[in-house]
């Protein structure tokens, strides 16, 4: 696989503005802890939403890979992987795991860059999966990050967002929550973590005890482990100091993206809670339609680009 930009470490152009979130140094927290059952819950939670048992054949583009485990489980599952991420610390993960995980690298790449750099994308080509779970609404353009992330779906292929819910009044609370966290010292954020994590994780305690269940949250943070293996302690840091910070409703996902002709596939929702609401769509494929051709001749424009970096 060969890219235009050079495969690096080294942060993109365009530098984070200031407030945003250290996503890279909780995924790099993250990676030191994780083990072989998280991965077959990465794993497994590919296999659930996309309805299938192999990626073999297919090339999946990992667009904001974070800690890069989903990058991994599509490796597992037999694609050609392409990991991308814009903070050097979360591409440093991404490589890490493929250090340790990959035969010989030479069916998954990383690469450092930007989601809302155009050009960027463009270079990337195309490919079969899309994947971007979480990362559009940290970008501070996420309507436009959707739209440039789902020019990089193949005809016939398959885009997979997570986009955080539209609470109203409660995002906007949570956004103030964030700024906070933000504007504290850095040895005060663990301690707003904590703080806030207590709060909500007692709220919820409460709510099962009176609903006659168990409140002892040991379930639910075995069922999000479960769901995409996460850590709890390093999803709440990543929730509560996440910036930017951006919600939509279903409608604002589902109907731009059914009118460039993706039709969805799968929906999972958090009803009217926080967190992320998961769309797997399809693009329809329209043979004869310019972008049938456009991706027959992106396909061949990165074959040759293969060939030539196999014979230098």
């Amino acid at each position: 696989m060969s890219f235009v930009q050079d495969p690096s470490t080294s942060p993109p152009a365009d530098s984070p503005e200031e407030g945003r979130f250290a996503f890279g140094r909780n995924w790099q927290a993250f990676v030191t802890s994780l083990d072989q059952p998280q991965i077959d819950q990465a794993v497994e939670s590919i296999k659930s939403m996309l309805q299938i048992e192999t990626l073999a054949g297919k090339r999946f583009l990992d667009l904001g890979c974070g800690s890069g485990l989903f990058s991994l489980a599509a490796y597992r599952l037999g694609a050609e992987v392409a990991s991308i991420d814009f903070d050097p610390d979360s591409v440093a993960c991404a490589n890490e795991l493929k250090a340790r995980h990959s035969r010989d690298g030479s069916h998954w790449q990383v690469v450092c860059g930007s989601i809302l750099d155009e050009a960027f994308l463009s270079s990337l080509g195309i490919a079969d999966v899309v994947y971007c779970w979480g990362v559009v609404h940290h970008t501070g353009d996420m309507m436009r990050a959707i739209r440039l992330v789902s020019d990089r779906v193949a005809s016939g292929g398959t885009l997979f967002l997570a986009v955080y819910n539209d609470q109203g009044g409660a995002s906007r609370r949570w956004l103030a929550i964030k700024r906070t966290y933000q504007r504290l010292p850095p040895f005060l954020k663990k301690a707003w973590v904590f703080l806030i994590a207590a709060y909500y994780e007692l709220k919820f305690a409460l709510i099962r005890l009176l609903r006659g269940r168990n409140p002892l949250p040991f379930a639910e943070w075995r069922q999000k482990r479960k769901d995409r293996g996460m850590s709890v302690w390093h999803d709440w840091v990543d929730w509560v100091g996440g910036l930017p910070f951006e919600t939509a409703k279903p409608e604002q996902i589902v109907v731009p993206l059914r009118q460039k002709g993706f039709v969805l596939q799968n929906l999972k929702t958090v009803g009217g809670g926080w967190g992320c609401n998961e769309y797997v769509f399809q693009l329809q494929p329209l043979s004869g339609s310019s972008r049938f051709a456009a991706d027959v001749a992106e396909r061949s424009a990165m074959n040759d680009s293969r060939s030539a970096g196999e014979t230098t």
